[in-house]
């Protein structure tokens, strides 16, 4: 099932403020001290700056894109849903922080990688001006980590960075004005597409090369990305973009299709397997997956997501059964397929339930013990 990536988000507490109290979302922003500061200082060097660049001013249409090696910020404009974008102004990103690849887990400092919008005007920010990205976007909340796949993401002023995109307050406070202008002439969603690299520069291209030469999966990711990069530069129009269940991007009307991931040859594991002698068949307490049910279910969803791509040609769906010994020490172990798909498909659930946490283990009068343990779960 697709889900359409520019999903209505609600934005703000202030957005729906101003929303309940009819008030010009301009009007509202300048109704607070550094925004307001922001319009009287900026508006009118913009407007002259569009004048000379022959754009029409304010922009009611506004499209941001980044690269994070180049460390560069683009603000394209255009008025009108059938206009070519045009571009305004190209930003220095003043810091990196981690490397080339998308985010996936909370506190990696990474910039995520990927496609955005604003979701937040921040006049309030500790890095003086900040607008917020709706990260984790669909893609990212079925491939990044399932309990702390990060957020708070946001391009922002002060020159200091964890996983942000920071531009000087002078470029900010340019930025903010024109993003404002945009939300109040209805533009919703503005777009921020963030890129590893600048793709039309050799020395990008090659460091991305010799980067993915042994990470298949970030190869793939950079590609896809790549391909909206042309798009966007063939046409100076966006694609709808969308995410499968799997969490792949897929684009409605792209102008250079992208073929679809490889299906992977896998090579043969050894599994773990425990020398077992004593299972118990009836216990005090079952074993304990971290966090109870309530942590375990959404655990297998996750996972039933991720192997959608590894199923066979044509099957969209499927219901899995494994049995497993969650021994003395909490140790998930001796897994078995009891109802699977093929050799391929059931070797890659194996291994991938293989890296469970460890449980709480069964007890019986009072002692840790092995205990066997069923569950059933839909690949989807």
């Amino acid at each position: 099932m697709l889900k359409n990536l520019f999903t209505l988000v609600l934005s703000t507490a202030m957005l729906g403020a101003a929303a309940q109290t009819g008030t010009a979302f301009i009007d509202f922003q300048k109704s607070m001290p550094r925004p307001a500061d922001a319009v009287n200082k900026k508006a009118d060097t913009l407007a002259k700056q569009f004048k000379a660049k022959g754009l029409e001013w304010p922009a009611s249409h506004l499209y941001i894109r980044s690269f994070k090696y180049d460390g560069q910020l683009e603000v394209w404009v255009r008025n009108s849903d059938k206009d070519a974008y045009k571009l305004f102004k190209t930003y220095r990103v003043c810091a990196l922080a981690g490397t080339l690849g998308p985010k996936r887990i909370e506190g990696d400092y990474q910039v995520p990688e990927g496609f955005y919008y604003i979701n937040e005007f921040n006049p309030r920010s500790q890095y003086h001006l900040a607008l917020g990205l709706n990260y984790p976007n669909p893609s990212d909340r079925v491939l990044s980590d399932l309990y702390k796949p990060g957020g708070d993401i946001y391009i922002h002023g002060s020159c200091v960075t964890v996983g942000c995109i920071p531009i000087t307050d002078e470029q900010i406070t340019e930025l903010y004005v024109l993003a404002a202008y945009a939300k109040d002439a209805g533009q919703d969603f503005i777009p921020v597409h963030i890129f590893p690299i600048r793709y039309n520069n050799k020395k990008s291209v090659a460091y991305l090369a010799e980067l993915v030469k042994t990470d298949a999966g970030l190869k793939r990711h950079a590609e896809v990305l790549e391909s909206v990069y042309d798009h966007f530069e063939i046409t100076r129009q966006l694609p709808v973009i969308m995410t499968t269940a799997g969490g792949d991007y897929v684009f409605a009307n792209l102008s250079k299709k992208v073929p679809p991931p490889p299906k992977p040859v896998r090579k043969k594991v050894e599994h773990r397997w425990r020398n077992i002698t004593n299972v118990a068949e009836t216990v005090n307490e079952w074993p304990q997956f971290p966090g109870g049910n309530n942590a375990f279910l959404p655990y297998l969803e996750k996972m039933g997501k991720g192997l959608v791509p590894s199923l066979p040609e044509g099957v969209t769906k499927a219901y899995v059964q494994v049995e497993f010994i969650v021994d003395k020490d909490g140790t998930p172990t001796n897994f078995k397929v009891l109802r699977g798909v093929n050799a391929d498909f059931d070797d890659e659930l194996i291994t991938l339930l293989e890296g469970m946490p460890q449980w709480k283990p069964a007890i019986l009068q009072d002692k840790p013990v092995a205990k066997r343990f069923k569950q059933s779960f839909v690949i989807e």
